[in-house]
């Protein structure tokens, strides 16, 4: 009997935290995934509690791997470029799919790995209230590295870590408490996350058109916040045009076809010149950007597309300059 499925322990935004009993691991840039395992069969689940099971064939496999009755476990999908990288773009063309033929056929051409960092359950008995380092343990005896699957190594100087993060590129680092114990569902200073590049999900609420070979089309997205979960309030960020390529910019449009609103959903409006002739849409579409800095008056500096998140709800979107 596997117990209920949770929704994942976030880990709380701050500075890299030192000395005695924290450890340090990769975050990677990927998709969070809850993993059930019972009786052979692999069930995923993303971080807003979305069946993800279809769109990754090549996990299957893992089910049989463990060779337990049942077990629930939390890791992220990640997608690999040509250099070895983490890669949301790749991923993003793989989150997306829910036919069973298109998405054997992507795993096929683009397989993703599954980094598996934490044990939730085993064989019926929850996990959750052990500390992290008794889970960990439990971790690595049951889980062997297999063709798409792995436990990445834990470190003990995050300094260390960082900087070799930051020299390839990676998203940042995750610090833990090795006595923390699991909060499903919610967020800790137990686990930080310190990020080498300023990353963050924004709602979109419209797009403002575009000129020379966008003319006529989407020149810019208008994305916003909410100043707490579930507030309705979306807050303005900023207008985001670079990183659109123009496969995904036609994906939006018809996206933002069935979506159109009169009225400006965000609270103050941005300023008139960001969305002169701006279309507004429910603000329901969640996308990832990555931006140089806040700026004084609460905008996002030189923000660039990443791609769009399927695995997060627009009103728990939440971003403070």
């Amino acid at each position: 009997m596997v117990p209920e499925i949770p929704l994942p322990m976030k880990a709380t935004a701050g500075e890299l935290p030192a000395g005695d009993g924290w450890v340090y691991e990769v975050k990677w840039d990927g998709m969070r995934a809850i993993v059930e395992v019972d009786d052979g069969h692999v069930r995923l689940q993303s971080a807003n509690g979305r069946d993800v099971t279809v769109s990754f064939p090549e996990l299957a496999s893992l089910g049989p791997a463990l060779g337990v009755g049942s077990a629930v476990l939390d890791g992220e999908i990640v997608a690999f470029d040509e250099q070895g990288r983490p890669s949301f773009s790749r991923l993003q063309q793989r989150m997306h799919v829910t036919d069973r033929r298109a998405a054997a056929a992507r795993a096929e051409a683009a397989p993703c790995t599954l980094a598996l960092f934490d044990l939730l359950a085993l064989d019926g008995r929850s996990l959750v209230g052990l500390p992290w380092a008794e889970r960990r343990r439990l971790l690595e005896e049951l889980v062997e590295p297999g063709p798409h699957w792995q436990v990445p190594t834990v470190h003990d100087d995050g300094r260390a870590l960082f900087d070799a993060a930051t020299a390839n590129d990676l998203e940042g680092i995750v610090a833990k408490r090795v006595d923390s114990i699991y909060r499903p569902g919610g967020r800790s200073r137990e686990w930080v996350k310190v990020k080498v590049r300023r990353r963050q999900e924004f709602v979109v609420g419209g797009w403002a058109p575009g000129k020379g070979n966008r003319g006529g089309g989407i020149g810019g997205l208008l994305v916003g916040y909410h100043d707490e979960p579930g507030s309705p309030p979306l807050r303005y960020a900023g207008r985001v045009g670079s990183g659109l390529a123009q496969a995904e910019l036609r994906e939006l449009e018809d996206r933002f076809a069935d979506m159109v609103v009169p009225e400006c959903p965000f609270d103050p409006p941005p300023p008139r010149t960001h969305a002169v002739d701006a279309v507004w849409v429910r603000p329901e579409l969640v996308v990832e950007v990555e931006y140089a800095e806040w700026t004084g008056d609460g905008r996002l500096r030189h923000p660039t597309y990443a791609g769009r998140r399927i695995d997060k709800d627009a009103d728990q979107v939440t971003a403070a300059p």
